[in-house]
């Protein structure tokens, strides 16, 4: 088998058990299977959800919290437990891991996003495991990931993963939710996923977690759209991620598509907007159909104010096309929309270049 690049999600109800605290039966199963991956040359990213789960207990809470104040105090006490266990567990394997905290601001900002990236893949270059959690400890709710699920899919995108393994305990997608509905079929493969799926797959079959299997279903949609395969399910055994990479899962696998998206364009997709510009018909052509950049001559009309390295939506008349990293203040394009290049001999050529472009 050809080396991959791997993340794996494991998500709390795969680490706990009913009492809400770390099974360390699960958490060996989970760390053995990991090692054979990395014994068999992949490269490996664990994004481990479980930090709540894991503290909880310690604060004398009967049950997880549901105030923020209590998730960030679990959070807080239950990260470090969580971490050493994995650091202890992966030594016996001779294998190294490294602790990750990232907030949803990480993927919005374009130095963080691309400091994540060296980061990982320095690691990665030097054999280690990164283990990647949300900081709950500081993160808001506007600033959450929302759940792991996505933190996964963000993640695997960013670092041009082969394939993402989402760990759950529901052993994949079904017609209906097997829980509820004895005459509920899985779907074994899954080649688009449509608004009808994400109807459907509501509910989540664990009291710890917080992702039900539509969040998952849009963490899928999100890394098969840049390209990465997927796969969500279960399984036990320490050949059991092996088993996934052979087909052989059990559990529904997500056909991915055929190109990469580039890093930059993952960071402009994923950051906040900091205003409007409007194009022409020639510059919604070019941009939309023709592989161009868009040039000054084609913006008539901006909304908002945002400086030079800020991503803007563009609109064709009221319709968002897509958005870009503008290469002009707002300033600066009050002074240069409509104009010809030849008019602007201080200013760039392209007001967003087409590899900073992403269309919607």
């Amino acid at each position: 088998m050809e080396k991959k690049r791997i993340v794996i999600k494991i998500g709390s109800s795969s680490l706990t058990n009913n009492k809400g605290e770390l099974d360390y039966e699960k958490f060996h199963d989970h760390v053995a299977a990991i090692a054979a991956l990395k014994k068999a040359g992949h490269e490996v990213i664990l994004v481990s959800s479980g930090a709540v789960a894991a503290g909880f207990r310690k604060l004398g809470y009967p049950s997880r919290p549901i105030t923020l104040k209590g998730k960030q105090a679990a959070a807080a006490v239950g990260q470090s437990i969580l971490i050493q266990a994995y650091a202890d567990e992966f030594a016996k394997y001779n294998e190294t891991s490294a602790q990750i905290l990232l907030t949803r601001s990480d993927f919005n900002d374009k130095q963080r996003y691309r400091n994540a990236y060296e980061t990982l893949t320095e690691l990665l270059e030097r054999s280690i495991i990164p283990i990647i959690n949300e900081n709950d400890t500081v993160s808001v709710a506007e600033l959450t990931f929302g759940d792991n699920d996505m933190l996964s899919a963000l993640v695997s995108g960013l670092v041009h993963a082969d394939q993402l393994i989402i760990l759950t305990d529901v052993n994949g997608l079904y017609t209906a939710n097997p829980l509820t509905n004895a005459d509920a079929v899985r779907i074994d493969r899954i080649e688009k996923i449509t608004e009808e799926m994400l109807l459907f797959a509501t509910g989540s079959g664990s009291k710890v977690g917080t992702g039900g299997m539509q969040s998952k279903l849009a963490a899928a949609n999100h890394a098969i759209n840049t390209g990465v395969g997927v796969f969500i399910g279960t399984g036990s055994g320490h050949t059991k991620l092996i088993e996934i990479l052979e087909n052989n899962g059990d559990g529904t696998y997500f056909e991915r598509n055929e190109k990469y998206v580039p890093t930059n364009k993952q960071w402009v997709k994923l950051s906040k907007s900091s205003g409007k510009i409007f194009i022409d018909e020639g510059a919604v052509q070019a941009l939309q159909y023709g592989g161009k950049s868009l040039l000054p001559a084609g913006v008539y009309a901006y909304e908002g104010q945002f400086d030079k390295g800020d991503v803007v939506e563009v609109y064709d008349r009221h319709t968002c096309i897509g958005r870009g990293e503008i290469l002009y203040s707002s300033a600066e394009l009050e002074h240069a929309m409509g104009k010809r290049t030849t008019e602007l001999m201080h200013y760039p050529i392209e007001v967003i270049h087409r590899n900073q472009w992403v269309k919607i």
